[in-house]
């Protein structure tokens, strides 16, 4: 059995790793980190764990942690693994951190958009952005993963064969996005009060959103040159999902099935990456719950555009769920163990 730790256990992503854990056949969690909830019953904080999990919280100590376990999770705000992890840790275990800490390789990038110091600098070349149906092999040897985020994530598996391809100009890349309220953590504040949120939906970051230039790096990578996008978030009344609407210019003319030929090329194989049929298009309510990615796109000739869409649950596929898929690779497990589970509905 591989063991696990978790720092910040007890947030939604940390909730949802643990929910994923406990089916998970090769996997037992050892240790639930959280610094809010020190020595308290993890079943206190979130009943639904009731006779499910008998333990207490532990702290988030990572040099203790990394004696008793094979890998640990991170899944905390931005800049906490970054300052907690050293050699002897990476020594010892695998780390797969759910925060921004090293997603973006430049460090002057990230601190200039998440405003603080990156204090680990030294592993931002080593550390494996961890989107699997792109990095699967790199990720296979990775002692540090990136965990992506979000937006990211639904971004850009929508848009990423188009680009690989070329058939998209790289530089009238728009993303609209929309997320549901979990995805911005389980902290109080003003803005995801029921009466701030209810009956509402707004844009939120215009133009300065932190998964920006994250979006950017690896399209920039996939087009084989520097991609700057528009990116512009939207903050729904519904507690998971993901929904993303992509715009971009057609290099030449093509058909439906020519773009759904290229679309099967790199996904027809991926277990969690669903190409719907023609007309469509991806909508939320139908991956809840689940590590499954919907992707669709519709050719617009007038404008000579094509819309690439894509629908996910953010805290699965967009966070929790992916990192298991991650560490899945990491052990040499199936990819797909302890994430089997179909989408919720209603």
């Amino acid at each position: 059995m591989i063991k696990v730790g978790i720092i910040g256990a007890t947030g939604y992503a940390g909730g949802e790793l643990v929910r994923l854990l406990l089916g998970h056949k090769e996997a037992e969690i050892k240790w639930y980190g959280s610094r809010s909830y020190v020595d308290q019953k993890y079943a206190k904080v979130y009943q639904n764990m009731f006779q499910l999990v008998d333990d207490r919280c532990l702290d988030d100590n990572m040099e203790a942690m990394a004696k008793q376990v094979d890998v640990i999770f991170t899944a905390t705000p931005q800049g906490l693994c970054a300052s907690l992890v050293n050699d002897d840790i990476l020594n010892k275990v695998k780390v797969i951190d759910l925060s921004a800490d090293f997603r973006i390789k430049d460090a002057g990038v990230y601190e200039a958009w998440y405003g603080i110091e990156h204090k680990a600098k030294q592993y931002l070349d080593e550390a494996v952005y961890g989107l699997c149906e792109i990095n699967r092999e790199a990720v296979k040897k990775a002692r540090l993963v990136a965990n992506p985020g979000c937006y990211p994530t639904c971004s850009i598996l929508s848009v990423y064969p188009m680009l690989k391809e070329g058939l998209i100009d790289p530089s009238t890349v728009i993303i609209d996005a929309k997320s549901g309220t979990s995805g911005a953590g389980r902290g109080a504040k003003v803005d995801n009060l029921f009466c701030e949120v209810n009956e509402n939906i707004k844009a939120y970051g215009v133009a300065t959103h932190r998964h920006t230039p994250e979006i950017e790096q690896e399209l920039s990578l996939a087009a084989g040159e520097p991609v700057t996008i528009s990116f512009t978030p939207h903050l729904v009344p519904m507690q998971r999902g993901i929904l993303v609407t992509a715009y971009a210019s057609l290099k030449k003319e093509v058909t439906w099935e020519e773009v759904k030929a290229v679309y099967d090329r790199y996904y027809d194989k991926e277990q969690f990456v669903r190409v719907l049929d023609q007309d469509v298009c991806p909508q939320t309510r139908w991956v809840e719950g689940s590590n499954y990615v919907d992707v669709g796109f519709k050719i617009d000739p007038r404008t000579k555009r094509i819309v690439m869409m894509g629908a996910m649950d953010n805290l699965v596929k967009g966070a929790a769920g992916q990192a298991v898929q991650n560490m899945n690779l990491v052990f040499g497990l199936d990819e797909a163990e302890g994430l089997r589970m179909a989408p919720l509905f209603p």
